[in-house]
């Protein structure tokens, strides 16, 4: 596909949904025209056209939060854009790491699931202590007794593992994980710092992968 296969608007833009390639999350909503177009692909930095300014504007050229460009999809109309990035810091101007973070509506019945949510209600047990809390209870035993029940749950998916009981492994695996997390909040490790961890094995598997085909 070319630039010339993508249709712009009648002002000549088309919609841009930036994407961080390793979290998933969608960080903003801009707009870009050929020119801008041409220049993201050149320097693999967005670059987007701004209305309100009538001009181009490099992301993170004043700011220092660039986007280093992964990929740019185009959807079946090939009227809009989805631009996988790693951002360099926040995508907002307001200091947010994405532009969508003002809750507008949620479902009584169903509750959206996400790390980065579990993460803080977990840090939350370890900086507000809730009593009665089993992760606050880990927290205020300590590293040690972290350590021993993330062992204990590995030891746990091994055996159901083993057994080929496929309900069980998932519970265990899901216990596991959350210990996992309780560690990670107590040694001050992010999500993203194991996102971007398993990123770069990816490239590594890769390469290497390429090599033994040559």
């Amino acid at each position: 596909m070319e630039i010339k296969d993508l249709k712009f608007d009648e002002k000549g833009l088309i919609p841009a949904i930036v994407v961080d390639a390793v979290t998933k999350r969608v960080l903003t909503l801009a707009y870009m025209n050929e020119e801008s177009l041409k220049i993201t692909m050149e320097k693999e930095l967005t670059c987007f056209y701004s209305r309100s300014r009538q001009q181009l504007w490099l992301k993170g050229e004043t700011s220092g939060n660039y986007q280093h460009v992964v990929s740019i999809t185009a959807d079946c109309d090939k009227d809009a854009l989805v631009v996988m990035v790693e951002p360099d810091g926040p995508a907002c101007h307001t200091g947010e790491t994405s532009c969508f973070h003002n809750p507008f509506f949620e479902s009584e019945e169903r509750h959206e699931f996400s790390y980065e949510d579990l993460m803080k209600l977990i840090a939350g047990r370890k900086t507000e202590k809730k009593e009665g809390s089993y992760t606050t209870y880990l927290f205020e035993k300590g590293r040690d007794k972290i350590l021993k029940k993330v062992g204990e749950e590995s030891t746990e998916v091994i055996i159901a593992g083993k057994a080929d009981d496929k309900k069980e492994t998932i519970y265990e695996i899901a216990d596991l994980a959350y210990h996992v997390m309780v560690l990670m909040i107590d040694m001050g490790i992010s999500l993203e710092d194991i996102f971007r961890e398993l990123a770069s094995r990816h490239v590594i598997d890769k390469k290497v992968k390429q090599e033994k085909m040559v």
